[in-house]
């Protein structure tokens, strides 16, 4: 008796269906195409996650929000990708700042570190405190100088408050919204973002 053997689509492993939602001017199917998911204004509970991209220049727009609330009795865990731009005075801590007022109360397990011309060049893990330098091919991590750490106190012990709060898996039970910054066309925050995906597979 033979066994029939798998195709090639039925062997692959299969990803969480991931869908993408924000404004034109955050690239919202660019960035879908990036990160393997469907760039989609119409909400539905039938994914396992919900991605929002936020332009901290051009804010979030009126279906953006209703696609954020349309998903709000569902617990469909959902990320928030901030994109940082270089042009722009708008910044990180704006843009969840808005989010923070728009969506729901937000995470931020990475803090945005900037060189010495005020570029995006680093994040902090406010949770280990180290410090992810994207400016080395790989990013190296480091642990970080005790001015960034006194830097980031009162925001690190908000974020662990908030995480004891919800537990280690509030992103994949819907109750804790991680906001992560992302250069479009450079490396950070690529990793982060791919490592919250992975705790879904």
């Amino acid at each position: 008796m033979s066994i029939p053997s798998l195709s090639a689509n039925e062997d692959r492993e299969i990803g969480p269906r991931i869908h993408f939602f924000g404004h034109e001017s955050a690239h919202p199917a660019e960035i879908a195409h990036r990160f393997g998911g469907l760039s989609d204004q119409s909400p539905t509970a039938e994914c396992d996650l919900a991605v929002f991209v936020v332009n901290p220049a051009s804010g979030i727009d009126g279906p953006t929000i209703s696609a954020w609330e349309a998903l709000n009795d569902s617990m469909v865990p959902r990320l928030i990708i901030i994109v940082l731009d270089q042009e722009s005075d708008a910044d990180f801590d704006d843009a969840v700042m808005l989010c923070n007022r728009v969506f729901d109360q937000t995470v931020t397990p990475f803090l945005v570190l900037h060189d010495e011309v005020g570029l995006p060049c680093a994040l902090i893990n406010l949770k280990s405190l180290e410090i992810i330098d994207y400016e080395t091919h790989p990013p190296t991590i480091s642990d970080s100088e005790s001015e960034h750490k006194t830097l980031v106190s009162e925001f690190r012990d908000e974020y662990l408050e908030v995480l004891e709060t919800h537990g280690e898996d509030g992103f994949e039970a819907g109750v804790l919204f991680p906001a992560i910054p992302l250069t479009m066309n450079g490396p950070i925050g690529g990793d982060i973002i791919e490592s919250y995906i992975a705790r879904l597979k």
